[in-house]
């Protein structure tokens, strides 16, 4: 019997097109894209999410959202409504009692304890009013950051000299240090014309009497030609320090500054009575316990001086 015949040779395989091979690396691939996105898609979405901090190579990280006031831990929401919409009579403690409460373990007890006692300071019953009025916000922070907007009138006569309040006598008895302009807590939604005009009748009203002081007007901006504001001399600042009626609590100041010109003033060094601060407070016995200016202490000075 004969072996079979060989098979004939087969011919060599084509040798796969570029098209056909991309088409198999396609399809080798597209399931290992699909699954290592699955993954990541569940690692991320079960890892926690970070909120405040970013990490870079090398151990390097920053806040995402830096705080503008870094000198104050811990800053939140005021306590009272904010600045561009005050609230008189918005009480966020019931009490003097219940502020000092809140206060204590925010603050260091030594200076805590300082309020009221050391000279030229103010006591729990004056921050307990300026909240009430309005005129203070506390941040729940440790320690607890005050905001408060001052409206600061250079006065100057036409020789240019400024007037400066060299001192103030206290309620207590207590002389308070000032070296500084004319100077006024603003009032809820006060503009700051009203507040010089206002700050002007308080604290040099008694000095004007032999002018006509009686038209003054809480918001009326002529007064008679007594007070004029020197034009384009508005500036405005923020300045945060301790604050020296409240030893231990931060303090961050709007500060609204302007020139202006009064007239009766006498050309020596003079002093003034305030009408009592919270005269028309509904809580008279809260007002009593504060401490409140009874007299200014005035003197003209040169213009680098201010």
């Amino acid at each position: 019997m004969s072996p079979p015949s060989p098979l004939p040779p087969q011919p060599p395989a084509p040798p796969p097109s570029h098209d056909h091979h991309h088409l198999l690396s396609k399809m080798t691939s597209l399931p290992d894209v699909i699954f290592t996105a699955f993954s990541l898609f569940i690692l991320f979405s079960s890892s926690p999410k970070p909120t405040s901090v970013f990490f870079l190579p090398n151990k390097i990280s920053f806040p995402l959202n830096p705080r503008r006031f870094l000198k104050f831990p811990t800053m939140s929401s005021p306590l009272r409504y904010p600045t561009n919409s005050r609230s008189p009579g918005h009480r966020p403690f019931a009490t003097p009692q219940s502020l000092s409460d809140w206060l204590k373990p925010r603050l260091p007890s030594d200076s805590f304890a300082l309020w009221g006692v050391k000279p030229g300071t103010k006591n729990v019953h004056n921050l307990w009013l300026e909240i009430s009025e309005g005129e203070t916000s506390l941040a729940d922070s440790t320690p607890p950051v005050r905001t408060v907007e001052v409206v600061i009138v250079r006065i100057i006569r036409n020789d240019g000299k400024f007037l400066v309040e060299s001192h103030q006598e206290l309620s207590n008895g207590d002389v308070r240090t000032r070296c500084r302009p004319l100077s006024e807590k603003m009032k809820p939604t006060e503009s700051v014309e009203a507040a010089v005009f206002r700050a002007v009748k308080e604290e040099l009203g008694s000095i004007l009497k032999n002018g006509n002081i009686q038209n003054f007007d809480h918001y009326g901006y002529d007064i008679n030609g007594i007070v004029k504001i020197v034009p384009n001399s508005y500036v405005k600042r923020v300045e945060e320090r301790a604050s020296a009626s409240y030893p231990g609590l931060p303090a961050c100041y709007m500060l609204h500054t302007v020139d202006a010109e009064v007239e009766w003033l006498p050309e020596g060094e003079f002093c003034t009575e305030e009408v009592e601060e919270y005269g028309d407070f509904d809580r008279r016995n809260i007002a009593d316990s504060a401490v409140h200016c009874k007299k200014h202490y005035w003197k003209w000075v040169d213009s680098n001086s201010v």
